[in-house]
């Protein structure tokens, strides 16, 4: 059972109103809100335009600092706001690591929408994944969990999928696996990548049209197919193979053959959260279902 690390440092509300003093006094007097505390960060929104974004563990900080440096790039090329900092904060002699404020970007999580709803989007994610599914430079951070070959996942996921009693179907989810290992590796450049795209982190509009994707912590340069693996994390079937047409001869089908293992590994891992985070571990339970739903 994968349990959510502690946090290596309590992120209060007087902390960041303190870090907006030192550093950003202008927005220091909005109101602030505890609006997550995930994984990797803390959020706050401040005022009504902005959001705070602050890591709680040190591990977290160089996925600021990613966010900092190689974001801009992607908000530039993406049709859908991102979460692109507007301030870039230092460590402080209370706070050691890197920190932002980004813009509150409005929209309804995909996570606890209708399945109408999540289908609605399934042209727009794909236009947003084309657009930033563009050549990194050689020196762009690569993940060393995604985007990265299969087999490097090997290990962890044949571990999750050794508890029959989490995996009933773990048998036929091996079998997924075992073909998506055996498929030909990604041989061209290297493409940016958002790295962790599922339903909570993407944002919707009342009538089901992408309104933003958030927390890009895991952006980097690799294989594409780690985020195509949203095709299962996200749609039905009719709706996954308007996703899968939209990208035309661009994703060819090693590619789907690999996102589908892709989609084995994080929503396996999701399920693995059922006692700590049951709205993720229901992303997970799902991709499971729809990646079953197939065979």
């Amino acid at each position: 059972m994968a349990l959510m690390p502690e946090a290596e440092l309590d992120i209060t509300a007087g902390l960041v109103r303190s870090l907006l003093e030192e550093q950003l006094p202008g927005l220091s007097r909005l109101p602030l809100e505890l609006v997550a505390n995930g994984w990797d960060n803390v959020m706050y929104r401040l005022g009504k335009r902005w959001a705070v974004r602050l890591p709680r563990r040190e591990a977290a900080a160089q996925l600021i600092l990613h966010e900092q440096k190689y974001l801009p790039g992607y908000a530039r090329r993406s049709p859908v706001p991102l979460p692109c900092p507007i301030h870039s904060g230092r460590p402080s002699a209370d706070y050691p690591w890197p920190w932002s404020v980004t813009p509150w970007l409005e929209g309804l999580s995909a996570v606890p929408a209708s399945q109408q709803s999540r289908n609605a989007a399934a042209e727009d994610l794909a236009a947003f994944l084309a657009a930033i599914h563009v050549p990194a430079p050689p020196d762009a951070p690569v993940n060393p969990v995604r985007g990265v070959p299969l087999e490097w996942r090997s290990d962890a996921v044949m571990d999750r999928l050794g508890d029959s009693s989490r995996y009933p179907q773990s048998v036929r989810l091996r079998t997924i696996w075992s073909e998506a290992c055996r498929a030909p590796l990604w041989d061209r450049p290297a493409l940016w990548l958002h790295g962790d795209l599922h339903p909570a982190n993407v944002l919707l509009r009342p009538d089901g049209r992408l309104a933003a994707v958030v927390d890009f912590g895991d952006l980097g340069a690799g294989d594409p197919a780690v985020d195509l693996a949203v095709a299962w994390l996200m749609f039905d079937g009719g709706a996954r193979h308007r996703f899968t047409a939209a990208f035309g001869p661009a994703a060819d089908a090693a590619t789907w053959a690999r996102a589908r293992g892709w989609a084995v590994v994080l929503a396996t891992a999701m399920v693995s959260f059922s006692d700590d985070n049951p709205g993720m571990a229901g992303i997970g339970h799902f991709g499971v279902e729809q990646l079953l739903s197939e065979r």
